[in-house]
């Protein structure tokens, strides 16, 4: 049996980070295709097929978060992990408000770029149990896992990769408190720690589309465990 390599994009303008990193993904076993900025990103994507792209924040011209833009506005939701130079808060979530599924801040150590990587394509590759083509219901918010779509009511939800996925796990628990620990596992595939943002980050981002599509408040922050979903 031949084993296809996943193929992943790296975008960084810096040239020995850009060539280090196809290097240490291609030891891994991956297929990478380097490029230096953004158009040349847009450009192959919508050439090529890529199973993840790592795309770096400041590149002159058109930036990472531009290309995420453009992606998610076509629909594109090939998993992306964003690289940023920036430690602040507000940056981070300026690239997961870009549909960025994941970040990671610069210096970083090559292990955990690995991880969070192996982590995207763990969640891209999931495939739905034959018994979830019925769909999910929640009272008026219907999930359908195999096509990976959600409805409040007549309204369509316009859900990014995670957003859908933390919003399956949580209708799938309905009325179950979820810590924060265990949320981060079966997501992002590890725990990011206490001090992370990023779940109550994407939590915000389901409340907002909920709230948009005419839903009360279904979504409920446990105050020092986690959060649950309860029937309206």
């Amino acid at each position: 049996m031949v084993v296809v390599p996943q193929r992943v994009l790296v975008a960084d303008d810096d040239r020995a980070i850009r060539e280090s990193l196809a290097r240490a993904l291609e030891l891994e076993g991956y297929e990478t295709v380097p490029v230096v900025d953004g158009v040349e990103s847009l450009t192959r994507i919508r050439q090529e097929s890529f199973d993840a792209l790592v795309l770096d924040v400041m590149m002159p011209g058109v930036d990472g978060l531009a290309v995420c833009r453009v992606l998610r506005a076509d629909g594109d939701r090939t998993p992306v992990l964003m690289l940023t130079a920036r430690q602040e808060t507000a940056d981070r979530v300026a690239g997961l408000d870009a549909g960025a599924d994941d970040y990671l801040p610069k210096p970083f150590e090559l292990d955990e770029l690995l991880a969070r990587l192996r982590a995207l394509l763990r969640r891209a590759s999931f495939a739905a149990p034959d018994d979830d083509r019925g769909g999910l219901r929640v009272g008026p918010l219907h999930v359908d896992p195999a096509a990976r779509r959600a409805w409040w009511a007549e309204e369509e939800l316009a859900l990014s990769k995670t957003e859908f996925d933390l919003l399956e796990l949580l209708v799938r628990n309905e009325g179950i408190v979820l810590d924060h620990s265990t949320v981060y596992e079966r997501i992002w595939g590890y725990d990011f720690g206490a001090d992370s943002k990023n779940l109550a980050v994407y939590i915000g981002y389901l409340r907002r589309k909920l709230t948009t599509a005419g839903a009360p408040s279904v979504i409920h922050t446990v105050r020092g465990v986690g959060y649950t979903l309860r029937r309206p």
